[in-house]
């Protein structure tokens, strides 16, 4: 399980991902609502309490809105009262790249999917344990693959 110093190895350290998906912005304004877009390309946030996740409580998998690739178990889903769906953990350790953020004039590390650059949101060592990770993600990043799904 990854704790907020694996976090910080990985953002000094990538693990990179053995597949990648790259496309033009034209490419990814084509197949994204301007939303998704907006906040997986443009590295945007959206309104707190807004997203379509953000009180979900179906099991399932969440994939990357961009290319598909799972990302967070709902397992490891919890309510972090900030508005924006939590996470404990990823998947798997290269399913996030995590890259240190300094816009707004704050130091944050930020969330992205391994395999094709997608924000996601930022982490948080204020989550619950036993990871102590608070992986706060936008809903317009993500989608909810269930059993129905597959």
């Amino acid at each position: 399980m990854q704790t907020w110093n694996d976090v910080i190895r990985l953002a000094n350290h990538p693990v990179p991902s053995p597949r990648r998906v790259e496309k033009t912005p034209a490419e990814w304004r084509q197949q994204l609502t301007a939303e998704q877009f907006h906040v997986t390309r443009e590295h945007g946030t959206e309104r707190a309490f807004t997203g379509e996740y953000c009180e979900a409580h179906e099991a399932g998998l969440y994939a990357c809105v961009c290319c598909g690739t799972p990302l967070y178990d709902s397992r490891t889903k919890f309510e972090s009262g900030t508005g924006w769906p939590s996470f404990t953990a990823p998947v798997d350790e290269s399913a996030i790249r995590y890259k240190k953020d300094t816009s707004y004039g704050m130091t944050r590390v930020e969330a992205l999917c391994n395999v094709c650059d997608a924000h996601q949101g930022h982490v948080f060592p204020d989550g619950p344990a036993p990871s102590g990770l608070r992986l706060c993600i936008n809903s317009a990043s993500i989608k909810l693959m269930t059993e129905a799904d597959k």
